[in-house]
């Protein structure tokens, strides 16, 4: 690296360590191992607040390339499963945002001596810092794209880290390759696969995002395995590509509201906008609604004249809800199916109220080994399915 770029990513790695999302003990393979050298020629920086993205050729723009990939903030380097080669509908591979990556790694806790096995390649970074840090007869790596695992694997030789890079759906983990100390998954799950469990060795860990399908953020869960499955808590929130065989199966607006509005049943609603969606991008109440209401998908319309839709839509059968806030006014609510949504909804919301409106730190989840999940507050004891 050039001096100058080598200074700011040794910056930004002992802004990562002051902050706490990076441990000492990381420091070492983070200056050894930059993010730069697992990078494409172009990629899309990602704006968290925005969620607006830009494209990046070190062909024309050197300087903000490396500017950009010594930042802490997400890249995205493909589009649409390598079907586009610009933005398209959506993004299916990046590099993660350091915070990120380190937070994760501090929740695995490797030590020395133990066997890894990381599900998501995606640009080999994550699997590179491993290898630095374990040794590359310690790490095997899955990803499901093959071109994407095919750079990965030049990337990864290029700096003298290679270790294992297999190309198949991560779901099935690596039979041959097990028992192993710890799983990390760097993609978004809304089923934790029996397969791992089989795969890691008693009092192993299983670092991962998982998700309801109510909306598209995760949050990081650290399981430990024990003989009948894997429990632990979530530790932050985060929100990761999915694996594609995970993905939400949404069939669309169109397809459940054809005609409008008028043919549902109308009421109004007290709860405010602010209570239903609170201030921010990652909210514990929309994660608790996620956990309570099940097999829900909601979608938060943008606010025009005054006026905020938010739908929900039952993933099972062609229930919806649809409460409209409108500054000064009434807010409205319809709804429509077998299931009622909105009461579903304001239930769930009622009963995270009464709970003292716990943080993502207060849920944790139970996998057993037959593929059921639980989902539970402060303890596994009081747990409901999910």
């Amino acid at each position: 690296m050039a001096l100058a770029v080598r200074e700011e990513w040794s910056a930004l790695g002992h802004s990562l360590q002051e902050s706490g999302a990076m441990s000492p003990e990381w420091m070492p393979s983070f200056l050894a191992v930059p993010r730069s050298a697992f990078l494409p020629e172009v990629f899309w920086p990602f704006d968290m607040d925005t969620g607006k993205v830009m494209e990046v050729d070190r062909r024309t723009a050197p300087e903000d390339w490396e500017s950009f990939a010594s930042a802490d903030m997400p890249l995205v380097t493909q589009w649409d499963d390598g079907e586009g080669h610009g933005p398209g509908k959506m993004p299916t591979s990046s590099a993660s945002m350091p915070t990120v990556v380190f937070r994760m790694l501090g929740d695995l806790d490797v030590q020395h001596g133990h066997r890894v096995l990381e599900i998501g390649t995606g640009t080999g970074w994550n699997a590179a810092l491993l290898t630095h840090r374990l040794g590359p007869d310690r790490v095997v790596t899955i990803e499901i794209d093959s071109n994407v695992a095919a750079a990965a694997r030049d990337r990864l030789a290029a700096a003298d880290l290679l270790g294992t890079v297999l190309t198949r759906d991560g779901a099935l983990g690596d039979p041959a390759g097990a028992p192993y100390d710890r799983i990390i998954a760097t993609a978004g799950l809304r089923q934790i696969p029996g397969a791992w469990l089989e795969q890691v060795r008693r009092q192993g860990v299983i670092v991962a995002p998982w998700g309801t399908h109510f909306g598209n953020e995760d949050a990081i869960v650290r399981l430990t395995v024990g003989p009948e499955g894997a429990s632990g808590p979530f530790t932050r929130a985060a929100e990761f590509m999915k694996v594609r065989a995970q993905r939400l199966a949404f069939d669309g607006h169109s397809a459940y509201v054809p005609d409008g509005v008028g043919g549902a049943s109308r009421s109004t609603t007290e709860v405010t906008e602010a209570e239903l969606l609170g201030s921010g991008r990652f909210e514990a109440r929309t994660f608790a609604l996620g956990l309570r209401v099940p097999d829900c998908h909601c979608t938060v319309a943008d606010k025009r004249d005054g006026a905020r839709p938010v739908w929900f839509f039952g993933l099972t059968d062609r229930s919806w809800a649809c409460v409209m806030f409108r500054d000064g006014r009434p807010t409205t609510v319809w709804q429509s199916g077998d299931r009622e949504l909105w009461h579903e909804v304001t239930a769930a919301l009622r009963w995270w109220q009464d709970a003292g409106e716990p943080g993502y730190d207060r849920f944790g989840l139970t996998v057993t080994k037959d593929g059921a999940q639980h989902a539970w507050l402060d303890t596994p004891e009081n747990s409901w399915p999910v």
